[in-house]
């Protein structure tokens, strides 16, 4: 039981942290933000971890180009993504569309580890895409056809895709001489690598007294506290358990954003919510496989003179 506690914990400072996205929007560039709270990571991991990760460098030499590659989906497009989101959609919204990442995690679990698929994960994927599709369109799916969607909203799908992808290779790519803070660390320097010529590139507001507790919150409980508690999660649990937890995450935001933004709560929200969270739960509890399983070919008993 204790197990679950990780995810909970993970997906409760990500609601937080999305709220953050928000507020951060007004007051800080999405680069420059997305770039301090990895730098401030960085600077408080690295006095206890860079001798641990350095004796450890021959085994990671061949591993990088699999670093770059998880270090690019969970914490450069994801938490990135999100920063850019959050100055076209509301945080209720940025709740919603990241709950659509244990789907996300089912569909690609069925392609890149060969688990069946279920009627379950069909026919609750096609619910919680109907309830998101109730949120964003303020409650006409049908106007979607004609008015398209947020840009902010794609951008966060775009942002949940990618960790749903992160989860799965995290499971496909083990590195057992790495601890989990380890490679975390390692992860955390590929996004200050990555981040820092969009940062260059980008207007710049500076960092102020009204940022700050922002970044730190980032760098800090979003960058540190978060991650490490997921990846424990998937180490435990694995991503297709730990991804449910997500499920919990509009719910969070939407009570949060209520009260630290006074973000309306619509009743579409309300039937959103629960059409998603619905679906989510639909292909987590109803494993009928889609296919039955093929019999194995029957093998005649040989006769008592040929055994």
């Amino acid at each position: 039981m204790g197990s679950y506690l990780f995810p909970l914990l993970a997906v409760l400072i990500w609601s937080v942290n999305t709220v953050v996205s928000k507020l951060a929007a007004d007051s800080i560039g999405a680069a420059e933000i997305g770039f301090f709270r990895w730098v401030v990571a960085a600077v408080l991991f690295t006095p206890f971890l860079l001798r641990s990760v350095w004796r450890e460098r021959s085994y990671i030499r061949p591993l990088l180009p699999k670093l770059i590659v998880l270090g690019t989906l969970g914490m450069v497009i994801y938490q990135s993504l999100a920063y850019y989101a959050a100055h076209m959609t509301s945080a209720t919204h940025m709740g919603l569309i990241g709950s659509l990442t244990p789907m996300m995690v089912l569909g690609l679990s069925t392609v890149m580890l060969g688990q069946r698929l279920s009627w379950g994960a069909v026919v609750g994927c096609l619910l919680a895409v109907f309830g998101v599709a109730t949120v964003v369109s303020s409650g006409d799916p049908a106007s979607l056809l004609t008015q398209g969607i947020n840009g902010g909203d794609v951008l966060m799908f775009i942002a949940m895709l990618a960790y749903a992808v992160y989860n799965i290779l995290l499971k496909r790519w083990p590195m057992p001489r790495l601890a989990t803070v380890q490679l975390l660390y390692l992860q955390i320097l590929v996004a200050v690598a990555a981040q820092l010529p969009l940062y260059v590139l980008s207007p710049k507001i500076g960092l102020n007294a009204a940022n700050l507790p922002l970044v730190g919150f980032a760098g800090i409980m979003a960058s540190i506290a978060a991650p490490l508690l997921w990846m424990i999660s998937v180490a435990r649990i694995g991503p297709g358990r730990s991804s449910m937890f997500f499920n919990l995450v509009p719910i969070f935001t939407a009570m949060i954003a209520y009260v630290a933004l006074s973000e309306p709560l619509a009743a579409y929200h309300a039937v959103g919510g629960v059409l998603t969270i619905a679906g989510l739960l639909l292909a987590e509890l109803w494993k009928q496989p889609l296919r039955a399983p093929r019999p194995a070919p029957h093998t005649a008993e040989p006769c008592a003179p040929c055994k």
